[in-house]
């Protein structure tokens, strides 16, 4: 172009038009934009919705995060073989679950329930017949697997307290000679590292997935789901659910040999900060030894009147007399603090339980309490819960008003007073009931008239299941296969 014509468009008035603004360019795509973002938000929406879809998406969400084989191979039905191998006794659970890992009968229940006594840690010094004794519990699951799952049905045994409590190798030598059974009589799966001492947390922790999984309560806020306290024979756990502040408030520092305080886990879509201690040797059965260490020559206040004996826990033996003067509701309380060392260990954190142990920090996850397998057992036997319900709302005040008709009945009167309790308990009964009014009430905090839950078992569809943490373990061991 030359001078002239230039000269001659500046003139003109015309301009070249301005530069495209973002928005410009935007309004311009418009169509193409709509294209690509609505199924993104769809997709979005869908998956936000989706955690609440399915009250079993927690066993879901893990197995299809940890499966080890593609979705579409795996089977349309599993079974798992999970024994509780406690202090008083030896238990076998067998469960069914379909595809996406959701109960399902065998028979007419929910699951195959089987116990025996005594259990593995009355053998400390016979570790071949600790595993003998599991023989018809083993063959009973077995035969209740059909043949062609047995080879993928994994079996595990859990020991519980008991088994820690035991000194130098006896624990070590009873769980090899139950991986020897396993391996010479049985068809079903078992990998060395599934019989073993089970974490008192981890047993803490899977008693809270399966009482919260039963109940409908995963994938909900930590606040609607409730909170657990499992009092075994060698150990107690608590676990509840706490929320993120209070999980960033926890104690860095442990006792030792101890896991962290809270345990982070991903249930159904959510993340559960999860507050979880095991008590060892505070259960019912070991509190017992610690309360009768704390005799003298004239006798034990929490010893019914009328009985000269001895204790066995442990593989050691106690003396277990009554005073002349017969059992005392007050002495008795007495024993059962120091049995808790309650002003033993300075609490250095903001709230503790007991042993200077820190305590969670409460909240909404505690609010609603279920207490589970001595307190259940104790409360039936003394008449204030009805052993043919599976749970029982209680108050642990209800403890203490059945300690005191406990500790005023003479042994000689105790059978026909008590038909329910076990004749080797009957002597303890004083002693088993103000130990658990006083775990709750002084070791937990908990107030004297709050309403807790007994639970024995969990009504899950139309049948009942019981309330303990092996279907937690068979949910993990079941998902991890697949």
């Amino acid at each position: 172009m030359d001078l002239e014509s230039t000269k001659m468009l500046k003139h003109s008035g015309r301009h070249s038009p301005p530069p495209e603004s973002f928005a410009d360019k935007i309004y311009q795509f418009r169509g193409a934009f709509l294209m690509v973002a609505l199924p993104l938000l769809l997709v979005t929406l869908i998956l936000y919705v989706r955690p609440s879809a399915s009250s079993n998406e927690s066993i879901e969400d893990y197995a299809l995060t940890h499966r080890k084989i593609s979705p579409d191979r795996i089977p349309s039905e599993s079974f798992a073989v999970i024994f509780d191998a406690g202090s008083s006794g030896s238990r076998v659970h067998v469960f069914r679950f379909d595809r996406n890992l959701d109960l399902v009968h065998i028979g007419k229940d929910l699951e195959v329930f089987l116990q025996l006594k005594p259990g593995l840690s009355a053998y400390a010094q016979y570790p071949q017949q600790a595993a003998e004794s599991l023989i018809s519990l083993l063959d009973k699951a077995e035969s209740v697997v059909p043949l062609e799952f047995r080879s993928m049905t994994p079996v595990r045994v859990g020991a519980t307290a008991g088994l820690r409590a035991l000194e130098g190798d006896a624990s070590d030598k009873i769980l090899q000679a139950v991986r020897d059974l396993l391996k010479q009589r049985s068809t079903l799966k078992s990998e060395p590292n599934a019989v073993a001492v089970l974490d008192g947390n981890q047993e803490g922790a899977f008693q809270w997935v399966t009482i919260n999984y039963l109940l409908g309560k995963l994938g909900r806020d930590y606040s609607d789901t409730v909170g657990v306290v499992d009092l075994g024979g060698g150990s107690v756990q608590m676990a509840y659910a706490i929320s993120e502040t209070s999980a960033a408030k926890a104690p860095k520092k442990v006792p030792d040999g101890e896991d962290p305080y809270v345990k982070e886990m991903f249930l159904r879509g959510r993340k559960y900060y999860l507050y979880v201690h095991s008590y060892l040797r505070y259960g019912l059965l070991a509190a017992r030894a610690e309360s009768l260490k704390q005799s003298d020559d004239s006798g034990n206040p929490c010893i019914l009147a009328g009985y000269d004996g001895s204790y066995k826990y442990g593989g050691k033996s106690f003396n277990a007399s009554s005073s002349p003067s017969g059992s005392s509701l007050n002495e008795c309380k007495s024993i059962a603090r120091k049995a808790l060392k309650v002003d033993e260990s300075p609490c250095t954190h903001m709230k503790c339980t007991f042993g200077g142990i820190w305590n969670g920090g409460g909240g909404d996850g505690q609010k609603n309490l279920f207490v589970a397998s001595f307190f259940f057992d104790r409360a039936a036997e003394a008449g204030f819960a009805d052993p043919k319900s599976p749970v029982a709302k209680v108050r642990p005040v209800d403890f203490e008003d059945a300690a005191k008709k406990a500790c005023q009945t003479k042994l000689e009167d105790a059978k026909s007073t008590y038909p329910h309790v076990e004749d080797g308990n009957l002597p303890y009964l004083c002693m088993d009931l103000v130990y658990q009014y006083t775990l709750l009430v002084v070791g937990f905090g908990l107030d004297p008239f709050q309403q807790i839950t007994l639970v024995k078992q969990v009504k899950y569809h139309d049948s009942l299941v019981e309330a303990a943490w092996p279907l937690g373990s068979a949910i993990e061991a079941v998902s991890s296969i697949r």
